[in-house]
């Protein structure tokens, strides 16, 4: 096997504007929520394993994405603090960096042999300077790997947006390439989610992430679980939770996993979990579209004494964790928003960011990518990362989510996977000698998970 290092080598670098002119002065504020983002980034990774461009020839993907930025300017801006002295878009056309880079390994020897420090190799970034005048805050690389396959990395910001609006913002680049309608076109209003007139600012769910920090973490590794696996397992734990879902088991799992390897001291002490949901398509009155544009998460905080976690059932866990996401109120998404605009300074610039991945281990809910089809009586699941296609006939056959500057006790990403139905993908971020203990351990193998990206050949 050739060497791992510098496996990834970039050839050309261009700036991609709208195919149209924005109106010169327009900018884009940033939300409360989207401020409170600010220390962190986000990256994703599309693969597919054919290639989409006829020899790596651009200028269609090129005009496509020139196309849909256009219909995105906060994409194309450039940062810029506003009167108040919060973070606003200049929304000048300023454009979109490209990279394109070719991989020395095929997609297969790639996602059997990289590790997550690695797959960082298949996005382009570069931190935010002092004067962000000339930053593009949306970057991306298109990688052509030997032998045929393409990996697409897009990262960004995280004030800009958070994963919902991410992925949407690409797969409205791959409809636009196939000249189809915008299934979830953007809507831009950071005021659809500012604090009420009579605020509640009592948000305990996120007091602990203001208070403590601990080191960044390291090494990533990703978990496919099949359909029959997982429906085998909600049936393990039907009697204890006979209305889990794929989230509810596998957070519980490698929760206490994840909690057992890092040692449980005595059966009276609080272990928490951070739980980050998706909340568009929760809120009903005002309603929320589910194309809205920038940060719409809730960070949530699930205790349990050691004893429950090393000594009751999995089902136990995994009962705890459904009656806590089942029992979010919109009210409680209102209050957190309220008590970031209760910090505001006197002239109305926003407190100082701090981290919200962690310092309790974080667990990232993408349930909301499924959407249900079908008739009455026999619906069927797809995901919406999964409908990511340059050509009808080429989908994802892998598609990782990254989270920039995390620190804590670790981080999970439950998300869909390439097969449809109840499969998942998890992927977790913790220190190296912690990763490769979660990777050997027999709760999580039994399962027989398929390994991709953790370094193991």
């Amino acid at each position: 096997m050739s060497s791992k290092k510098g496996r990834v080598t970039v050839h050309s670098k261009l700036t991609v504007v709208s195919s149209k002119p924005i109106r010169p002065g327009t900018t884009h504020q940033l939300s409360t929520l989207d401020h409170a983002m600010g220390l962190h980034t986000l990256h994703i990774v599309f693969y597919y394993k054919d290639n989409l461009f006829e020899s790596f020839d651009l200028d269609p993907i090129r005009e496509s994405l020139s196309n849909v930025i256009s219909l995105y300017p906060p994409v194309t801006g450039r940062l810029t603090r506003g009167d108040t002295g919060n973070w606003e878009v200049k929304c000048n056309d300023a454009g979109v960096r490209v990279r394109r880079a070719t991989v020395g390994a095929t997609l297969d020897e790639w996602l059997r042999s990289a590790d997550g420090s690695e797959e960082t190799d298949l996005t382009m970034w570069e931190d935010m300077p002092h004067d962000p005048h000339m930053w593009s805050p949306f970057q991306i690389q298109i990688n052509e790997f030997e032998g045929g396959g393409v990996a697409i990395g897009l990262s960004c910001s995280h004030m800009h947006a958070d994963t919902t609006s991410a992925t949407l913002l690409f797969k409205s680049w791959a409809e636009a390439h196939l000249r189809k309608p915008l299934e979830h076109p953007p809507f831009f209003n950071p005021q659809a989610l500012r604090g009420r007139p009579n605020p509640n600012t009592h948000a305990k769910s996120i007091k602990s992430h203001s208070t403590m920090s601990k080191p960044r973490l390291s090494s990533t590794a990703t978990f496919k679980f099949s359909n029959s696996v997982i429906q085998r397992c909600l049936t393990e734990v039907h009697e204890d939770c006979p209305n889990a879902t794929p989230f509810d088991l596998l957070a519980a799992l490698f929760w206490t996993r994840v909690a057992r390897l890092k040692g449980l001291k005595n059966d009276s002490e609080q272990y928490s979990l951070s739980i980050c949901m998706d909340f568009r398509r929760q809120l009903q009155a005002p309603a929320l579209p589910f194309g809205y544009f920038g940060n719409a998460l809730h960070f949530s905080e699930l205790s349990l004494k050691g004893g429950e976690i090393g000594q009751a059932t999995l089902g136990h866990v995994v009962q705890s964790v459904h009656s806590h996401v089942l029992g979010i109120e919109p009210e409680e998404f209102w209050t957190v928003i309220d008590w970031f605009e209760a910090r505001k300074g006197e002239g109305g610039e926003f407190a100082p960011p701090f981290r919200m991945y962690g310092p309790e281990l974080t667990c990232i809910s993408l349930e909301h990518m499924v959407v249900t089809s079908g008739v009455a009586g026999s619906p069927t699941t797809s995901s919406l990362i999964y409908a990511v296609t340059f050509d009808k006939d080429i989908k994802p056959v892998h598609v990782s989510y990254h989270v920039g500057n995390v620190e804590g006790e670790g981080l999970i990403v439950i998300m869909p996977s390439s097969e449809e139905g109840i499969s998942r993908t998890v992927m977790v971020t913790l220190p190296e000698k912690e990763l490769a203990e979660l990777c050997e351990d027999q709760a999580i193998l039994r399962l027989e998970p398929t390994m991709l990206l953790s370094g193991k050949t």
